[in-house]
């Protein structure tokens, strides 16, 4: 049954006061178009800044449909400012859920819009045939003017499986025909030390943003060479392998600017098979002294054993996550050594207790704020210590419940109040990993 306007006005009564402000409302353009106004507006002859900012809300696909109502519209599908920001997808049908960005299309920037792009990624799948297609495109962008450059695997590192020489050539057209790159994220590519030559060579006064972990053919003297001559570097992600004191003591150079953020992995596949060298304390005091307000990020990606090298002096680490079981004397170390420590995030430790690390890392951590805790284990009272003695400070504080032992002062019931109290909020434990 239809309902009446009465109705319809008594469920909805905001409506009624749409309706007699309707002619009042105006938008960012101009009064509101009435209904009689839509019939009979010559969407063609809309304003340029308008039409321009209708293309740049539309998805790519919308936007290459709307270019073919009229020639004007396939006018401003072309306008320049359309095409500084491009993401080329490229995946293969049979492996990927991803939609893959059209060949014609493909061709058509580097035709008509090669020299417009400026903020270029690419995200391939799994498959080498897809990461061989970015390589090729690479490859044509011989006219352009990037500023800022990603290679995304979704899945595996399939650049890996690309042909060195190849990727090596792709990637080094890029670097000499821009000369202007700022933002470079490289992550799991075979891309090696005379590629970093040609990039230095060619954008050392622009490069501030560099991130190239887990890229196997870089030697710490082409990572140095980057140090060295791009001094307004500012972002650096790099693997372990590679950090040497010469390195960290470039970084610290009167010419280099200060940097803000130090991303450092520490992986290891085969235990025992990988020895790790020790970098010295001076290195590290002199890069903190140069950039005091430096967030030094490690990751670690280690088996017990493998961790002798680590924290036996004072490191001036700010976050750390563990993504392997980590023992009792590393963390016992790290509340002795780690006193810029701002996030400490361990998914596994072994069966006995942390209180009493815990109870170090929150007295001489005075920096700590966040803190996660996944299969280990704390007593309730130990843990009520540790956050007692952070207080308010602890902004984040995920806690797995089954990491909580119940003991003769508290038990699970009584855990989250007394914690909440405490921090100053409500708190519970969480029923799964939340980092």
């Amino acid at each position: 049954m239809k309902r009446t306007r009465q109705a319809v006005k008594a469920e909805y009564p905001v409506l009624q006061t749409e309706e007699k402000t309707k002619k009042q409302r105006t938008c960012f353009y101009g009064p509101v178009f009435s209904k009689s106004h839509m019939q009979t507006l010559d969407w063609g002859s809309l304003p340029h800044h308008i039409l321009l900012c209708i293309f740049q809300f539309l998805p790519l696909v919308d936007r290459a449909w709307a270019s073919s109502v009229c020639r004007r519209w396939n006018e401003v599908f072309h306008i320049p400012d359309l095409w500084r920001k491009f993401e080329f997808e490229l995946t293969q049908p049979a492996t990927s859920y991803l939609k893959s960005t059209h060949p014609d299309l493909i061709q058509q920037i580097i035709k008509r819009h090669a020299n417009h792009l400026q903020y270029v990624s690419f995200k391939v799948d799994s498959s080498t045939e897809s990461a061989e297609a970015a390589c090729d495109i690479l490859s044509q962008l011989v006219n352009c003017s990037i500023k800022t450059l990603g290679l995304i695997s979704t899945a595996k590192p399939s650049f890996m499986n690309v042909c060195k020489t190849h990727f090596a050539s792709a990637l080094t057209v890029v670097f000499i025909n821009s000369k202007s790159l700022s933002s470079i994220k490289i992550d799991d590519t075979p891309v090696d030390d005379p590629s970093l030559k040609v990039l230095v060579a060619n954008n050392s006064d622009t490069l501030k943003l560099l991130k190239m972990s887990s890229c196997p053919h870089v030697s710490p003297a082409g990572i140095l060479c980057v140090a060295d001559q791009c001094h307004g570097l500012r972002e650096l992600a790099l693997n372990y392998y590679i950090l040497s004191d010469e390195l960290l003591l470039a970084l610290s150079s009167e010419k280099h600017v200060n940097l803000e953020h130090l991303r450092i992995d520490v992986v290891s596949e085969n235990p025992g098979q990988v020895e790790f060298h020790t970098i010295k304390k001076q290195s590290w005091d002199a890069l903190v002294k140069h950039s005091p307000k430096v967030n030094i990020v490690m990751y670690f990606f280690l088996y017990e054993e493998e961790f002798d090298a680590f924290f036996r002096e004072e490191t001036p680490v700010t976050h750390l996550y563990f993504g392997r079981a980590v023992s009792k004397a590393m963390l016992g170390r790290i509340g002795m050594n780690c006193p810029r420590l701002i996030e400490l995030v361990v998914c596994a430790n072994g069966l006995q207790p942390l209180d009493d690390e815990l109870i170090c890392i929150a007295e001489r951590c005075k920096n700590l704020t966040a803190m996660g805790l996944g299969e280990c284990e704390v007593t309730c009272r130990g843990f009520i210590e540790f956050v007692k003695m952070c207080g308010g400070r602890l902004t984040q504080l995920s806690i797995m419940e089954e990491v909580l032992i119940p003991d003769n002062d508290y038990n699970l019931d009584q855990i989250h109040s007394e914690v909440s109290k405490h921090l100053g909020r409500m708190w519970f434990p969480d029923m799964m990993p939340t980092w």
